[in-house]
């Protein structure tokens, strides 16, 4: 009876959350393809809409049980496909990793073979908050360079998704003996921006809802941008708790933007028990197949000064410099490193030159006040 409950307020809570999602507005797709390897930990944010991407690597993991005395060698394959649908902050995912498993009994010398799906399912994440949506908060502050770069307290206020979704099963998998052919999953995740370099992400998910061995995981990552904005970094600590199995497992890892619309990355990583004893290493690709369109505005609905106020001289040769500049650039367009000193130091003169000129015009406006 416990348990029907529960899945019935379940239930009531996923159609509150569906049916309010017409109610937010959000825009968040990227010049750059934004995935979420090399690690496991998923953004809170959305591919964008109409957009593709493919997420795939291989990994290799050498898995030893003190207590069972087996050695283990798993040689498989991660593939993650992500498509933005209907709206800028809805996306539809599949994860699915699929590997072979070589278990050397060391007693008896016996040896154990199968290859299936170790994760297999498919999911809905919609951004429900949303932190930056207010294009203020990306402005930086051209009086303080200190301001842009030191974290502050309220860079913890993070952007939130939420996920639903089912695992699948299909015939008798060797990984998870016993459980139905579906079950349920549920996460939130959130992002936050420490920093103009230093992003963190959390993930709480608790898996495989319905079977006899209900999973609640834990996902905390903190990513890092480089001065060549096409190289980061990651360190990614999970944590598992479930009757089958329980761990803590940390990654760490590098990746590198080829293109705008493709990165490859590797990581590796460890567990700190020895029942059993994990060590992994895995490599791979993200590609991005890009059909977004900005929605177009009607005129009437457009805020003045929305286009960019009026056309200045010479503004064609100036586009068509940014085009070769932004061909031949860094291809981290998305990433939002803050000014340096220098680009403040001309940010403020800029700034004085015009309020002198503001002063001046209404000096000698010719009106007499009183």
């Amino acid at each position: 009876m416990g348990y029907s409950l529960i899945m019935r307020n379940m239930k009531k809570i996923y159609f509150i959350v569906f049916a309010m999602l017409p109610f937010f507005g959000f825009s968040q797709y990227t010049d750059v393809i934004n995935s979420n390897r090399p690690g496991l930990s998923v953004s809170a944010y959305a591919v964008g809409r109409n957009v593709i991407q493919v997420e795939a690597g291989l990994r290799y993991e050498q898995s030893d049980h003190s207590l069972l005395n087996t050695q283990a060698n798993l040689w498989g394959t991660d593939i993650s496909l992500r498509y933005g649908l209907l709206f800028e902050q809805l996306e539809i995912n599949y994860e699915g990793t699929f590997q072979n498993k070589k278990t050397v009994f060391a007693t008896s010398g016996l040896e154990d073979s199968f290859w299936n799906f170790s994760r297999n399912r498919l999911g809905l994440k919609f951004l429900v908050y949303d932190r930056y949506k207010d294009p203020e908060r990306n402005k930086p502050n051209i009086h303080s360079w200190r301001a842009n770069n030191v974290f502050q307290l309220k860079n913890l206020i993070p952007s939130v998704s939420v996920y639903g979704g089912a695992t699948f099963n299909l015939g008798d998998n060797p990984f998870y003996i016993g459980d139905p052919t579906v079950s349920y999953r549920a996460m939130i995740a959130t992002q936050s921006k420490l920093t103009p370099r230093f992003v963190f992400i959390s993930n709480i998910a608790y898996d495989r809802i319905s079977t006899d061995f209900p999973e609640l995981s834990y996902l905390v990552s903190l990513s890092y941008a480089f001065r060549n904005p096409k190289w980061s970094s990651f360190v990614e600590n999970q944590g598992i708790k479930s009757d089958r199995y329980a761990d803590v497992l940390i990654r760490a890892g590098v990746a590198h933007l080829l293109k705008e619309n493709l990165q490859v990355d590797v990581n590796m990583g460890a567990s700190f028990k020895n029942t059993p004893s994990r060590i992994f290493i895995s490599a791979g690709m993200s590609y991005r197949f890009d059909m977004h369109q900005d929605k177009e505005i009607p005129i009437e609905d457009q805020e003045a000064g929305e286009n960019g106020g009026p056309i200045k001289k010479n503004a064609m040769k100036k586009k068509k410099k940014e085009k070769k500049e932004k061909n031949d650039g860094s291809g981290a367009e998305d990433i939002d490193l803050s000014p340096s000193r220098k680009q403040l130091r001309k940010l403020k003169k800029a700034e004085k030159k015009k309020n002198k000129g503001k002063k001046s015009k209404k000096k000698d406006d010719g009106v007499i006040e009183f």
